[in-house]
């Protein structure tokens, strides 16, 4: 007969294949889509406050765009470092707790910002602050997503992110509203109680089974440390798929938020102005929502392996991404905005998607935690790098065709057998 403490473990391991795929799973979905464009989809609205820091502070496009990184680095290295303990804490004190703390902490630190007098205090409170906050609401809410989807997680993760398109598609011309009523200063003081529905989102966690925090306090001492490797799951660190998909995301991290970020201000450099630029992230957005819902969908009919459509439409990230420094005028820029929205959408629609299948569900969690960990080295440096490149596109252009050329072949020829 088995020990209760046995059969509690088993319980928890048994969570996940209870996923309703409907019902409450829906007021989930509710709560991760508003996360996804109240995180991510502030970070890309960001580049309409860059400009006008740039000016206020009078410093360089790196130095300023460091605000950006360092909320983007956090998420990954601090934020994810914990992330495996986060969800540990989450057993403990319930995935509800840890989001609505993360919100608290979000709009804390953008409001303070908001009266920075140099750029060192906006690193603290924009950045970092920030970037602590976003990294407790995010992997926890991602986590409850997958535990009550299952059949249809492919599509519930599509929706869900696109409440990153949505989101920047509203806030980046109501942020250029707000700047030109109230200052950056002040429309950063109205984002961070915007941020406080964080909370909210928090609040709409509900459990599947009941809380772990119990059977971490009923259990022994020995057995409260497995329960926690539940959650702590390190051994993923020898895994080879998985270590190959993290390295994906390193090279992805290098370039993901800097397009977003600098958008803006290249389009103002380059004579647009200021609402047309703004309405380049809104293409972007419209196009980004598109392809992750269309792809999501795509994925979820199974046609092709996703991690083989993941690879594809990286090869098509990167590729459009050469051509923006070609790009001078507004329509030029729109095309271009349009088209990285789409391969970028279809990019993000399917990669957590592919983390499951690559470790399973039972291990998302950690998953998410140690792989944004492993591609924060990137993710810090991709922005800065950006800001200081020189190289001629048309050079790195030839470079990626040349890499097309070499790989496409390979990648493809499993979908003609």
């Amino acid at each position: 007969m088995e020990s209760p403490v046995k059969a509690k473990k088993a319980t928890v391991a048994a969570g996940p294949s209870a996923a309703p795929d409907g019902g409450y799973a829906w007021f989930i979905l509710l709560s991760c889509f508003l996360v996804f464009g109240l995180t991510f989809g502030v970070i890309k609205s960001f580049g309409v406050f860059f400009v006008e820091i740039h000016h206020y502070f009078k410093t360089t496009a790196t130095e300023t765009s460091w605000i950006t990184s360092i909320a983007v680095a956090v998420i990954h290295i601090i934020g994810d470092y914990i992330s495996p303990i986060a969800s540990a804490l989450s057993a403990h004190f319930s995935h509800r707790s840890v989001v609505m703390m993360g919100g608290l902490i979000c709009s804390v630190g953008v409001i303070t910002g908001s009266f920075a007098r140099n750029l060192l205090e906006l690193y603290l409170t924009v950045g970092f602050l920030n970037g602590l906050g976003y990294a407790l609401t995010w992997t926890p809410t991602v986590t409850m997503l997958g535990l009550y989807f299952d059949r249809r997680r492919p599509v519930a993760n599509a929706i869900a992110s696109s409440g990153e398109c949505i989101l920047t598609f509203v806030l980046t011309p109501l942020f250029q509203l707000l700047i030109d009523s109230y200052s950056w200063r002040g429309a950063m003081l109205i984002l961070g109680g915007l941020q406080l529905n964080l909370c909210v989102c928090g609040l709409l966690l509900r459990p599947l089974q009941a809380p772990g925090h119990s059977m971490l306090l009923n259990a022994t001492k020995e057995e409260g440390e497995e329960l926690i490797r539940h959650y702590v799951d390190y051994t993923l660190l020898t895994n080879p798929h998985f270590i190959v998909y993290s390295l994906f995301g390193m090279f992805a991290a290098l370039g993901f938020f800097a397009p977003a970020l600098f958008l803006v201000p290249y389009a103002r450099s380059k004579g647009v102005e200021e609402y047309q630029a703004a309405l380049l992230m809104s293409i972007s957005a419209a196009m980004d929502l598109f392809g992750r819902l269309f792809f999501g969908w795509a994925a979820n009919l199974r046609l092709v392996e996703t991690v083989q459509q993941l690879t594809v439409t990286v090869i098509l990230l990167g590729s459009v991404l050469l051509l923006c420094p070609l790009a001078s005028t507004f329509l030029e820029l729109a095309a271009f905005s349009a088209a990285y929205g789409l391969v970028f959408g279809a990019t993000v629609a399917i990669h957590i998607t592919v983390l499951a299948e690559v470790v399973g569900v039972h291990r998302l969690g950690s998953a998410l935690g140690l792989f944004m960990l492993i591609r924060s080295s990137t993710g810090l440096l991709g922005p800065p790098m950006a800001g200081k490149t020189q190289r001629r596109p048309r050079e790195d252009l030839n470079i990626i065709l040349k890499i097309c050329h070499l790989l496409l072949p390979k990648i493809l020829s499993p979908l003609r057998q």
